[in-house]
């Protein structure tokens, strides 16, 4: 027999190794279709957008969130033929409002922090250059032909005499 013990807000159920092997009575409760802490995605059943759903990263709140959700209905609700395509207005707002907070909308370009440039002596730059080109350039395949070709189109240096005559 399990011992049920109510903790504050938690109930703990103790179960022996019997209990487990019992089938379970459980009764299953069906879902609220109308619970509002009910993950349901970006789109309700109704069509309407979910303006809580995690999956916008909190964009519908914030200093731009007002900007975000006309932007974003707009393109929802659009039946243009090229979708949203009357709603440039409304995403350039966005956009502008969002430039006007870079620290908490970081364009593309600015997530990557800047790439140190290696330091060389100059004299070292030309000679490390030419080394450093043929490793990074991908190898071509054989031609069917059955000649090997440097990538730029040359024989390769290492073609057999019969490959080269073929």
């Amino acid at each position: 027999m399990p011992t049920v013990t109510e903790q504050g807000k938690d109930t703990i159920i103790f179960v022996t190794k019997e209990d487990h092997e019992a089938p379970s009575n459980a009764e299953l409760v069906e879902e609220d279709p109308d619970d509002p802490y009910e993950e349901r995605g970006l789109i309700l059943p109704g069509g309407e957008i979910n303006w809580n759903c995690p999956c916008l990263g909190g964009m519908a709140s914030g200093p731009c969130g007002s900007e975000f959700k006309e932007a974003f209905s707009c393109f929802h609700y659009s039946k243009e033929e090229v979708k949203g395509s009357e709603c440039l207005d409304q995403f350039r707002a966005m956009q502008e409002c969002m430039q006007r907070y870079p620290e908490l909308y970081p364009q593309e370009d600015d997530k990557d922090p800047p790439k140190e440039a290696p330091k060389a002596a100059p004299e070292a730059a030309p000679e490390a250059a030419p080394e450093a080109a043929p490793e990074a350039a991908p190898e071509a395949a054989p031609e069917e032909s059955g000649t090997n070709s440097a990538p730029d189109g040359q024989k390769d240096s290492d073609a057999t005499e019969a490959e080269v005559k073929s």
